[in-house]
């Protein structure tokens, strides 16, 4: 049986999702906030409200783009930290409420270590 991991990265001014099938990512979709260029740095508030804005419709492109539904996932995982604490909420609050919808478990992640280990992730084709 495979196992198929929503993964959701909202820890500062990036919204991405991707979604991983027995350690082979499928896709990854990045939301980018040109907001921010206007200050010279990342705004925290204004990166929230995109992440906001953001969550629903990049995890849709990412589900799509891997040819999965929602009813596959076996887990999502979320960044917990370190990060923006208004950013990572909206990640963890998106991946609670889709992961209890579904019935499915969650997976904290470590920002930094999530660094780490994405080395091993494989790439298809």
């Amino acid at each position: 049986m495979s196992i198929i991991i929503l993964g959701i990265e909202s820890s500062c001014d990036d919204t991405s999702a991707a979604v991983v099938k027995d350690g082979c990512l499928l896709s990854n979709v990045v939301a980018s906030q040109a907001v921010h260029e206007a200050y010279g740095g990342v705004v925290p508030e204004l990166a929230s409200r995109a992440h906001q804005q953001n969550i629903v419709p990049v995890v849709h492109e990412a589900l799509k783009r891997a040819g999965v539904t929602k009813e596959e996932l076996n887990a999502v995982a979320f960044t917990r930290g370190p990060g923006l604490m208004g950013s990572l909420l909206v990640g963890v609050s998106f991946a609670k409420g889709f992961a209890r919808s579904l019935d499915i478990p969650m997976v904290d992640v470590n920002h930094l270590n999530g660094h780490v280990l994405a080395n091993f992730i494989k790439v298809e084709g």
